[in-house]
């Protein structure tokens, strides 16, 4: 079974406050993309992992090792399979690549077990392993609370092309901007960007940018490159870029030009 497994976007990104977990209660409306990852999973004699970005560990860390961990943990479905990961998503850009990788792992396990399991459920356990994950089972369209794993479903976005853009090297970690933000405690109801489609809201931007300065001239040389629109995504390093620019080029950048992608049903993601 051959699957794509989509990147999203944080079209707009709210923290409000911390939680009494560790954890951070956030509101923002993700988006799937067209850059993909791809997993192949079958049916074999022993366990595989392989991937091809030589970076990524296939140990027990690895977010797919985790999820058919999970699965057979709460299923009892223990048949050996082999997976392979073709890896597109650059990993600590705020892209969500990991969390695509547990969704999907999740769905073809139960795609190919036979048993039938709704996504919901299968939604639940993904938010065991990642935060992000279960909005992989939305539409492609979805406004997350919580500390993203309440999902609630919207109707698609209108397609829109745009390119990302994301520094070559090392990104940045995750937990380590969250330290270093502020959250907006007087913020009670951001439902209102929803509304008035206000994109490219990030309260992870400052942060960020006080950690990695490069990230903020960033933002400037890809406005002067004429893109209309730029924010980052997630807690970065990544940026998504909207506009009319065509082959844009920057040094030591990496671009990408992608598009929104949405499901329908219980069908997985195409592109």
């Amino acid at each position: 079974m051959k699957l794509y497994s989509p990147a999203k976007l944080n079209l707009f990104f709210r923290v409000l406050k911390k939680r009494d977990d560790g954890f951070h209660e956030i509101a923002s409306l993700m988006q799937a993309i067209s850059l993909c990852d791809t997993l192949q999973v079958e049916l074999a004699v022993e366990d595989s992992l392989t991937c091809t970005d030589p970076q990524i560990p296939t140990d027990e860390n690895n977010f797919i090792h985790k999820a058919r961990s999970l699965f057979r943990k709460k299923t009892g479905f223990n048949v050996p399979l082999a997976i392979h990961a073709e890896k597109r998503i650059p990993s600590e850009g705020g892209l969500g690549g990991g969390s695509g990788n547990i969704a999907t792992t999740l769905y073809a396990m139960n795609q190919l077990s036979g048993l039938g399991l709704l996504e919901t459920k299968l939604a639940e356990w993904a938010g065991e392993i990642s935060s992000d994950a279960p909005f992989f089972f939305s539409s492609g369209t979805a406004y997350t609370t919580g500390r993203g794993e309440i999902v609630e479903l919207l109707d698609p976005l209108p397609k829109k092309n745009l390119y990302l853009a994301k520094p070559s090297g090392p990104g940045l970690s995750t937990p380590l901007v969250y330290k270093h933000c502020k959250p907006n405690v007087n913020l009670n109801d951001p439902t209102h960007l929803l509304k008035e489609r206000k994109w490219g809201i990030n309260d992870l931007e400052f942060p960020a940018f006080s950690l990695r300065p490069d990230l903020k001239e960033l933002k400037s040389k890809l406005f002067d490159l004429g893109f209309d629109s730029v924010a980052m995504t997630g807690s970065g390093t990544a940026f998504f870029c909207f506009g009319t620019v065509e082959g844009p080029t920057l040094p030591d950048i990496q671009f990408w030009k992608s598009s929104y992608i949405s499901r329908e049903g219980t069908q997985w993601y195409e592109i």
